[in-house]
């Protein structure tokens, strides 16, 4: 019953779009639109899409042989049931009328109604509203996909969609609410999160630790990657898709958004090359992968502070990340927490130290300018968020335990989830 319960549900849900769906309201002159700022966000739009598939290929090429399959998918998986839960509900509660700064109202673009090709000036002045939802919606995809790598090897997929609803629904939703809606209660304390450090990174990096935790170890930690490879070239393609992140959130083709692109590159540049240092200064071989996750590192540190900081700063920002994130790497595996692929030392660290860093270093209100209000908030709001996604994340495993298994039994891990979960085999 459970097996058709599922297509039910979405059946319902694609007849609900259909019913209450309106037609696109299009303006006779586009007057008000920029062609340029349009069609950068519409590419920006497909880069960061790009990066789901990208982590798809960073992460499954770092997990054992029997599940690369599986964890690509959990990934890819994001791509179909986050975009049309977005449509029906999401977006409406990460942007619609603000609800005490918290959360929006979903009945306010509830199935995209109101969502129209015409700017909105509260949230961008020279792009269709259209646009905007569907440039955040990339955001959204990629969220819940970061937090796999902490549980891979070991969930049960069916679980894993319900919870990525629900972490999208009542985790995601009212961070992106708060800290990018013009009424929200961390833009009104004046924290500044450029693309995403918070609301994407701290706030998957924390869930992520919240499901190592709650599901428990491994049964065998294989620390040996099926394909170093994908890890390459996932890394290339996050890289690449980073630049639709971060420089498409100054939402237009202008000078914040070079300004972001170029801090971009050179805080993963600098975060990459500290890495291998790094590893060599302790007596390592200068790995594929610690050049992998170093450059990821930087791109998740420079994210909250990308239009804020100096080309030079950037570079800080990177070289600070990658020694604080690597220490937090061997602390993490001396600990009895299996964090399979240190998604929380990576992402959710590597927030950290950029919301910290963004608080200090951001042009005219930093603490290096004077400016103590700032990197009080942001501490007030690391907080803030920690304890909210921490808790919150903890709450939805639970509940999601409760209407379905969560972990897999051990014979079907002994398995690997590739053949248990999905039927197919990368490897024979």
């Amino acid at each position: 019953m459970g097996h058709k319960l599922n297509f039910i549900v979405f059946a319902i849900l694609v007849l609900v779009c259909l019913l209450l769906g309106t037609e696109y309201q299009y303006i006779e002159s586009a007057g008000e639109i920029d062609t340029g700022d349009t069609a950068w966000m519409i590419v920006a739009s497909a880069f960061v899409l790009l990066m789901t598939p990208g982590l798809a290929f960073f992460y499954g090429g770092m997990v054992s042989k029997k599940s690369v399959i599986s964890t690509m998918l959990q990934s890819f998986v994001a791509l179909g049931v986050i975009s049309v839960l977005w449509v029906v509900v999401g977006f409406s509660l990460a942007f619609g009328d603000s609800i005490y700064g918290i959360i929006g109202d979903p009945r306010t673009f509830f199935a995209f109604n109101g969502v129209s090709v015409s700017p909105n000036p509260d949230f961008a002045e020279t792009i269709p509203f259209l646009l905007f939802a569907l440039f955040q919606l990339k955001f959204a995809i990629i969220t819940p996909a970061l937090i796999t790598g902490s549980f891979a090897e070991r969930i049960r997929f069916r679980s894993y969609i319900l919870f990525m609803v629900l972490f999208s629904i009542f985790i995601y939703a009212p961070l992106a609410h708060m800290t990018w809606h013009p009424e929200g209660l961390l833009r009104n304390w004046g924290v500044l999160d450029f693309a995403g450090g918070t609301v994407v990174h701290m706030s998957a990096g924390l869930a992520a630790l919240a499901g190592a935790i709650y599901l428990g170890k491994r049964k065998k930690r294989i620390e040996k990657p099926a394909n170093i490879p994908f890890v390459i070239l996932g890394t290339g393609l996050l890289w690449f898709g980073w630049f639709g992140f971060n420089a498409g959130s100054a939402l237009g083709a202008n000078s914040d958004a070079v300004i972001a692109f170029a801090n971009t590159n050179l805080a993963s540049a600098s975060s990459m090359i500290a890495w291998i240092f790094l590893e060599r200064f302790q007596n390592k071989k200068m790995s594929a992968i610690g050049a992998c996750i170093g450059a990821i590192v930087g791109l998740v540190a420079i994210t909250p502070a990308a239009g804020f900081v100096t080309i030079g700063q950037s570079i800080f920002i990177g070289f600070v990340a990658a020694i604080v994130s690597n220490f937090a790497i061997q602390i993490h595996k001396r600990s009895e927490i299996d964090d399979t692929l240190d998604v929380f030392p990576s992402h959710g660290v590597g927030g950290i130290v950029g919301m910290i860093l963004t608080g200090v270093l951001a042009k005219d209100v930093g603490l290096i300018y004077g400016e103590t209000n700032t990197f009080v908030y942001h501490i007030l709001a690391l907080i803030l968020v920690t304890i909210f996604t921490f808790f919150g994340s903890l709450g939805i495993y639970k509940i999601t335990d409760l209407l379905i298994p969560i972990r897999v039994r051990e014979d079907q891990e002994d398995r690997g989830l590739d053949a248990s979960q999905h039927g197919e085999n990368v490897y024979d």
